[in-house]
């Protein structure tokens, strides 16, 4: 039995902030000197990011007018997490909406009762009945549909939620799943200046993607669900990690974790295509997860690719920087849309990461309905 992704919808909100105009937010929250407020600029430029997106519209305003940090010189008092998680819970819904109605517009033949599973995806944001019945009432899913949360795996996680789309179609040729990710990053900006805390600041964003799946193809392009591979490398699960604190989720994000996945990806890669019996080297097409430049160019040098080969991922970490589990997603609609029925049957290679330290990989196949 075959799977496929039918069709890819993406969502974020409306306040689109230039990357150094968070730099000068940063700056000034954290009260940097001159000296200190060059390196972090330094550090915004070098991300590869040149917007991102936010559900706040504080990171676009001066220290006077903001309306969900309080309007003191240090944020003090700093938002608790009940308070974040009461603006993922107003933006969240709408998010996932929004993503999963563009998606359906470009499905054919499948509708709103048509969608049997419904698997929703975060890790910046938890609440209960949650995210999954609120979607049920506000799209008007049959209230039978099955649903399953994925929760707290970070940017990986949307391979987990595939990996049991894949699963529930090939036990059931007629369902027809829809994947949502939805995450709202820049809710847990921590005021804290060591390093770890600086990087994470400069690379998240929002967004929402929602993915069709099901046993049938496309009446146009489809991407078949060829194979998964998964991995841990324990010595990393310090150096990217995701803790509830009393002021919002923390992210750790050490400068080693480049180094630590490339040390993994190359024997992660031989092991997905080992059963195909297929080479890196036979592969033109690459979807992959964006945690930052540096890791993009790390598995470029470490599996013989060209940053050409890369340009999905570059051009969505440029727009969007990283959205969590949703940003894979982002990369792979961005290459799907460029997709010719004369790449009938070619391979694409994804891999995404995160908490553990965790090296996810997936192998798709082109797949044209009239080619």
């Amino acid at each position: 039995m075959k799977t496929y992704i039918c069709a890819i919808g993406t969502a974020n909100p409306p306040h689109k902030i230039p990357q150094m105009q968070v730099a000068d937010f940063m700056s000034n929250i954290l009260q940097f000197d001159e000296r200190e407020s060059r390196k972090l600029q330094a550090l915004y430029r070098v991300t590869g990011i040149g917007q991102r997106y936010s559900v706040l519209e504080d990171y676009t305003r001066d220290n006077g007018d903001f309306t969900f940090y309080p309007n003191t010189p240090t944020l003090e008092p700093f938002p608790t997490v009940q308070q974040r998680m009461g603006v993922y819970r107003e933006h969240a819904v709408t998010l996932s909406e929004q993503a999963i109605r563009e998606c359906l517009e470009q499905a054919t033949h499948t509708n709103i009762p048509d969608i049997t599973h419904l698997i929703t995806v975060s890790c910046t944001g938890m609440y209960a009945p949650g995210l999954d019945i609120e979607l049920v009432e506000r799209l008007g899913l049959p209230t039978t549909v099955q649903r399953t949360s994925v929760n707290f795996m970070g940017c990986y996680a949307a391979f987990n939620a595939l990996k049991l789309a894949d699963a529930i179609c090939k036990a059931d040729q007629d369902a027809k799943v829809m994947v949502v990710c939805t995450e709202i990053c820049t809710i847990h900006f921590q005021k804290n200046t060591e390093q770890d805390h600086l990087v994470s600041n400069a690379l998240f964003g929002d967004g929402s993607a929602a993915v069709l799946v099901q046993g049938k193809p496309s009446a146009d392009v489809s991407l078949e669900l060829t194979s998964f591979h998964c991995d841990l490398a324990p010595d990393g699960k310090s150096e990217m990690a995701w803790h509830i604190g009393d002021t919002g989720f923390e992210m750790t994000l050490s400068s080693y974790v480049p180094e630590l996945i490339q040390n993994g990806i190359k024997q992660l890669t031989d092991r997905l295509l080992e059963g195909l019996k297929m080479k890196v080297s036979e592969i033109d097409l690459f979807a992959i997860h964006p945690g930052g430049r540096r890791i993009l160019e790390v598995i470029e040098k470490e599996l013989g690719m060209t940053r050409d080969d890369n340009r999905f991922a570059y051009e969505v970490l440029k727009e969007f920087g990283n959205m969590s589990s949703a940003t894979v997603l982002f990369v792979l609609k961005a290459l799907m849309k460029t997709l010719t029925p004369q790449q009938q049957d070619e391979p694409i290679l994804s891999f995404a990461f995160g908490p553990g330290l965790t090296l996810e990989s997936m192998l798709l196949k082109v797949h044209y309905a009239n080619a």
